[in-house]
């Protein structure tokens, strides 16, 4: 690979699927204005479409709607200057219905004028020239022929003297709204500002009006802002546009948006999608050479038959982004396709967009096996950072992996601490807090075998102390002061040579530390900072000090060199007395020899006594801090026990706030300390034998503290048959612990683990909860599939999560989820299921193409199987290939009445 950068770019002719395009409904030809309203707007017909066009295209508008009363004149002349601009046309026609309702009838952009005006002579309009008179075809029937034109129509300005509410009343008005090819309406502003009567209807909650096929719970139908636009400074009025998200700007990109609102209209400006999100992936070699995809950022979904590469690309993804599998069968169908379908050699390249703390692309790469490459997506310069570095959060889950994690309630609790706000200096807190721990349990354990081992060798001092006083009895003492006095004076002299040695081993750590470094505050290293005169003055004190110090340091030294000069005389000094006091000895040694006694077993006898005094003095001091030790430790796991409890609160308070969001779904409970594992496995390694009663006990009990059992334990078998009900041998055994042990298990730090019950109820029936381990596996699959569901700011991609739930909880517990959280959160499925990308309506459905077996295959995604159910080609797509295809646009078509 090259080490000089390159640039490195997306690939924007790839099909990123449904967006929202910012539209105008109700756009009028040049003759509109003088025509109806005695204004003409003193332009030509071609200026006006110019400078329309030209507004548009400075208000960041891509669609225009042009309608005319009863006529489609002028529509040519502004769509002939659209072309030349990145500007969609819909053109149409405003119909006035027999009832004298006002609808906008409107077409394919590709639509001629001459098909428009056949489809005029339709509603028996032969005269362009007619103003808004009233054609002859009544409401409905025009709702139902420009469907059959295969057109779109919108109820136009419905509180107006024309519109639906004002021109009918009573049971024809109910029929008109209850119309099931009426999809859009146009209201003038927001719905919450509609008056009362027409504001009931519109949330479909006045029962006489209520519709059978309301698209949302709380929305009869579509409901879209699209006032009159008779000069292009009218495209401004905020009333005059509204957003719609479509895969492609066409007739059926507006039809189901209309029949999926909540999803795909927005009366305002969107707000931005400030979350992290894979931007495009591509390969190769391997059985994906050639493919690249670009991402939405709202819900992907790949679909294909089996083998056709859905998995190798959630693990490429995985792969790439150098993520573990949590689960043991993830972990090896991760391997297997490593392996087999991406090989040795194939490169998977990831640009990813982080928001925080500002917008940035990267690209990853990685070849097989090589660890990845993180580069600038701009210049692709190699980065000096990991890929959690600039895109961490992201949750990869393959497939059955997350009916895996339903099987472990510690991984759930992880799985829960995504919701807790993070604390870096809680996370230290613990860690510094755990160190103590071990620091104050080594402290103890040494103390105490200093203390055990002193006091062995201090058992002897009374027997020599009692054998030196027979030598004084016999005189001998008296006679053999002077060399017994000499062992006093020695070992003085040694203690003044050890205070030097001490002297001199400091100061050369100190020599070692100066000058003391001030490169950090040096001018070069401030001068960006706006703080640097304040700074500066930091580094003026360090140097004043480094001065100061490396004169006291000569000092030091010349000093410390004096006293080992003067300290080499005493030495001599010594030496002369020792050698004149051994002389002596040694006569009195031969004058005692003559008596038969041994003053040199005298000798040695004092000099054991003069060894063991200095022990003595570190016995009691050992004594004092022993208590000491035990005091600081309880205050240790006083703060530990506080830091645990911390950690709880939070991770409780996360499950309140998950069981709120999943109300009537799934609850989530957390049990303090409740994976005991690590608790068994160190009485199963430090007490030994069989203790199988003994952790089945503490198995059961409710609360178990390892603090608690170590009090126990102290306490002795009675405190553990009360507390823990450990009988016979086995609490024999565990009271007999190591105070090491002990000290351990008071170290422990049991994590809280997560139980989440789900409720199994039809709609309609009484709540009837389960916790997991009364859920069959799909029904555990999906309680964690909820929480996987709920908000975050990274993606989750889950390869085919159906493959563990049932339709009844996709439809129902699923895809509501996933159809509310994909507004703030990318998401990224591969699926069998038609369900999810249909009634999700997946921004983005990308349909691969298998050619061959894995191994020795490849796989394609063609052009036009990538987009949203608005493409015809993806939503044949998915009626073949996806289990319940068809089903599900029929499922689709029973609630949205189409």
């Amino acid at each position: 690979m090259s080490s000089s950068p390159s640039r490195t770019h997306t690939s924007p002719h790839l099909n990123v699927g449904a967006q929202f395009y910012k539209c105008a409904f109700q756009v009028n030809p040049h003759s509109y204005a003088r025509k109806y309203r005695g204004k003409p707007t003193g332009l030509d017909e071609v200026g006006y479409a110019r400078a329309l066009i030209d507004k548009a295209e400075a208000l960041g508008i891509r669609v225009l709607a042009v309608t005319d009363h009863n006529s489609v004149s002028g529509i040519d002349s502004i769509r002939a200057v659209a072309q030349e601009r990145d500007i969609v046309i819909f053109p149409g026609f405003e119909l006035t219905a027999s009832e004298g309702i006002h609808v906008l009838c409107l077409y394919a952009p590709d639509t001629s004028t001459r098909k428009l005006e056949r489809f005029l002579g339709e509603y028996g309009v032969r005269n362009p020239d007619l103003s808004s008179t009233p054609c002859t075809t009544s409401f409905s029937d025009v709702l139902a022929t420009v469907q059959a034109q295969r057109g779109v129509t919108i109820a136009a300005h419905v509180t107006h003297g024309s519109g639906l509410f004002k021109a009918l009343q009573k049971h024809a008005r109910v029929n008109a709204w209850q119309d099931r090819n009426l999809l859009a309406i146009q209201i003038p502003g927001s719905v919450e500002d509609l008056p009362q009567g027409v504001h009931e209807i519109v949330k479909n909650r006045n029962p006489e009006y209520a519709r059978e096929h309301a698209p949302e719970r709380d929305l009869a139908l579509a409901v879209v802002n699209a006032k009159d636009v008779a000069s292009p400074d009218g495209l401004e009025h905020p009333a005059a546009t509204c957003w719609v998200k479509m895969s492609e700007l066409s007739v059926e990109g507006l039809r189901q948006a209309f029949l999926d609102p909540g999803s795909r209209i927005r009366l305002a400006a969107p707000e931005p999608d400030e979350h992290a999100e894979l931007v495009e992936m591509s390969w190769e070699g391997g059985f994906l050479a050639g493919v690249s995809c670009r991402f939405n950022p709202n819900l992907n979904v790949l679909v294909g038959g089996r083998g056709a590469g859905k998995s190798t690309i959630i693990e490429s993804l995985r792969y790439v982004l150098d993520l573990r599998p949590l689960g043991r069968e993830a972990r090896t169908n991760h391997e297997g396709i490593v392996e087999q379908a991406l090989k040795s050699g194939t490169k998977v390249s990831v640009v990813v967009r982080s928001h925080r703390p500002s917008v940035k692309s990267y690209r990853v790469e990685r070849t097989v096996p090589n660890p990845p490459v993180v580069r600038d997506a701009d210049t692709g310069q190699v980065l000096n950072v990991s890929v959690a570095d600039i895109f961490s959060g992201i949750e990869v889950y393959g497939q059955h992996e997350v009916a895996e994690l339903a099987r472990s309630p510690q991984k759930l609790t992880s799985l829960l601490g995504r919701f807790v706000e993070p604390d870096a200096s809680f996370a230290t807190q613990k860690r510094e807090l755990a160190a103590e721990l071990k620091r104050s349990r080594e402290n103890i354990l040494r103390t105490q075998e200093e203390l055990a081992a002193n006091e062995e060798e201090l058992a002897a001092l009374p027997g020599l102390e009692e054998t030196q006083d027979r030598y004084r009895e016999a005189g001998i003492e008296a006679d053999l002061k002077e060399r017994s006095l000499l062992v006093r004076e020695e070992g003085l002299l040694e203690s003044a040579m050890q205070r030097l040695a001490l002297l001199r081993e400091g100061g050369s750590e100190l020599k070692q530390s100066l000058p003391i470094d001030r490169h950090f505050l040096s001018p070069r290293a401030l001068e960006a900072l706006p703080g640097k005169e304040i700074l500066s003055q930091a580094e003026r004190i360090l140097e004043a000090l480094s001065n100061k110090l490396q004169n006291a340091m000569h000092t030091f030294e010349a000093a410390l060199a004096e006293a080992d000069e003067n300290m080499r005389g005493v030495k001599e000094q010594f030496a002369a007395r020792r050698a004149s006091v051994q002389g002596v000895y040694e006569q009195k040694l031969r004058e005692l020899q003559r008596s038969k006694i041994d003053g040199e077993e005298f000798i040695e006898l004092r000099s054991k006594i003069e060894a063991l005094r200095p022990l003595e003095a570190r016995q009691q001091q050992l004594k004092r801090l022993e208590p000491e030790l035990f005091d600081r430790r309880r205050n240790l796991l006083a703060e530990w026990e506080e830091v645990h409890g911390k950690e709880f609160r939070a991770l409780d308070g996360a499950s309140r706030q998950v069981t709120r969001e999943l109300s009537g779904r799934a609850r989530v409970r957390v049990e303090f300390g409740g994976d005991r594992e690590p608790l068994f496995a160190l009485l199963r390694k430090q007490i030994g034998g069989r203790l199988s009663e003994a952790i089945g006990s503490l198995r059961q009990a409710n609360g178990l503290s390892p603090m608690a059992l170590a009090k126990a334990c102290r306490e002795g078998v009675d405190a553990l048959e009360r507390t823990f009900g450990i009988t016979g041998v086995q609490a024999e055994r565990a009271a007999g612990a190591s105070p090491e042990t002990l000290m351990r298990m008071e170290e422990l730090a049991l994590s809280s683990t997560t139980d989440i019950e789900l409720n199994v109820a039809l709609p309609g029936e009484e709540e009837d909860w389960r916790p997991l381990a009364a859920l069959s596996t799909g029904q555990k699959a999906t309680a964690v599939l909820l929480l996987l569901l709920l908000h975050a700011d990274a993606p989750l991609v889950v390869d085919q999560p159906e493959d563990d739930l049932d339709n009844r909880f996709i439809t129902e517990g699923i895809v509501p989820r996933m159809r509310d959280g994909k507004q703030r959160r990318q998401f990224l499925f591969s699926t069998h299921n038609a369900n999810i990308p249909v009634l999700g309506d997946a921004e983005l459905i990308l349909g691969l193409t298998p050619s061959g077996e894995a191994e020795v295959g490849s796989a394609a995604i063609r052009s036009e199987h990538r987009g949203s159910i608005d493409v015809e080609h993806v939503r044949q797509l998915v009626e073949e290939l996806l289990e319940g295809g068809a089903a599900a646009f029929e499922r689709r078509r029973k609630k949205y009445g189409f």
